[in-house]
């Protein structure tokens, strides 16, 4: 599936490199799990509820999450997988 990086999620990867550099090769390699399999077990990948139904989560490592929706952009595209945030879990939600 093809990643589509939004502004915010853009900003937070930034802000994640300059801050937690350390964190950049957990993240990358969470990104390559996501394109080839979304539900990949290592990913712990879950809906959401509340403010962010109809968006999921998975995980980085222990404390860092991506935010996503899959979206297909129009009838009879590939599906894509819209990047919304990266954080901790008490900056994403």
């Amino acid at each position: 599936m093809k990643l589509v990086w939004s502004p915010k999620f853009t900003r937070s990867a930034k802000k994640l490199a300059r801050l937690k550099p350390e964190r950049l090769d957990a993240m990358e390699a969470a990104l390559k799990h996501l394109e080839e399999e979304p539900h990949h077990p290592k990913l712990r990948t879950h809906k959401l509820s509340g403010d962010f139904e109809g968006c999921w989560a998975c995980s980085v490592d222990y404390d860092l999450r991506i935010v996503f929706e899959f979206v297909r952009p129009r009838k009879g595209a590939e599906m894509e997988i819209h990047l919304l945030n990266i954080g901790t879990h008490n900056e994403v939600y």
